[in-house]
């Protein structure tokens, strides 16, 4: 179910930061035209740490509908509580999303037997799948391979996504969990050796920007047609760094704005509009890359 490219999707937001929900709808059909695998709303991209639960819970719905079947989406649901991830799980439940992606708690620092303690009490709550996520870089603890293999036991628990960027990582945890355990890369600039390495597909924040590419890089790979996929990376590489010249979502919000898909690039305080110097960079790349 869950492989090849799932886009981490933005929030579009007004400038007074209501949420732009024609822009939204505008992105989901992009997506869907575009040939992205997958929708993951209200992500780390989707701004999840500064939507409060009505806002967060009504832009999963709203993507749900305007997909109309025609595209999975996977909700963001993680939360350094327990008690919020599993509140946040028993809301988007009847939604109508594909599973759930939870992260691992963020500022807390839990022990291993702790993280393996709270995933396994969100899955306990819902019958959906969920994804694990593993971001050290965000939230300072990390979550090992072995953890991992211990929760991939849980029927709910189906896949990773890994965003350490490390290909040694991804080896050890492939020795330890079910072939048909899923494996997706968090990593933009990893991805191609992730896939290569016999990784099952990618959550993007490039495919925000290069939908099509990111979805024919993976379906590629799927094939075992490398050397073609690398082609296709190669063009749009530069995007999966430059897209990280300010913290995430501030590049791709404001590339997404310059290609009119949205009608504001505003985020949610503490993070706001990119520098002009980063403004004129990522501006260049995407002249490079074609879609601007």
């Amino acid at each position: 179910m869950f492989k090849g490219s799932f886009v981490a999707l933005v929030t579009p937001m007004f400038d007074s930061g209501e949420i732009d929900y024609v822009s939204l709808q505008n992105l989901v059909d992009f997506h869907i035209e575009q040939g992205t695998h997958g929708l993951v709303s209200v992500g780390t991209t989707g701004e999840s740490a500064t939507l409060p639960f009505d806002e967060h819970i009504e832009v999963v719905k709203k993507t749900v509908e305007f997909a109309q079947n025609k595209i999975p989406v996977i909700a963001g649901s993680g939360a350094n509580s327990t008690a919020e991830a599993i509140f946040l799980s028993e809301q988007l439940a009847d939604t109508g999303i594909a599973g759930f992606l939870s992260v691992v708690p963020y500022y807390n620092k839990p022990q291993q037997k702790g993280m393996v303690a709270h995933f396994k009490a969100i899955a306990d709550a819902t019958d959906l799948p969920v994804l694990l996520y593993n971001v050290p870089g965000r939230t300072v603890a990390d979550m090992l391979p072995e953890t991992v293999a211990e929760l991939a036991s849980h029927p709910k628990i189906v896949g990773l996504k890994d965003a350490t960027g490390d290909m040694q990582r991804l080896r050890d945890t492939q020795k330890l969990v079910p072939n048909d355990f899923v494996m997706l890369s968090g990593d933009d600039p990893s991805a191609m050796d992730f896939l290569e390495l016999g990784g099952h597909g990618v959550i993007s924040v490039t495919a925000n920007i290069v939908p099509k590419q990111m979805a024919q890089m993976c379906e590629l790979s799927l094939k075992s047609k490398f050397i073609e996929a690398r082609e296709i990376n190669e063009q749009v590489k530069q995007l999966h760094t430059d897209l990280f010249i300010e913290p995430n979502p501030v590049m791709p919000k404001w590339a997404l704005f310059k290609m009119g898909m949205m009608k504001s690039a505003n985020l949610r305080l503490p993070l706001i509009l990119p520098e002009l110097d980063s403004q004129n960079t990522i501006e260049q790349v995407m002249r490079n890359v074609g879609v601007l």
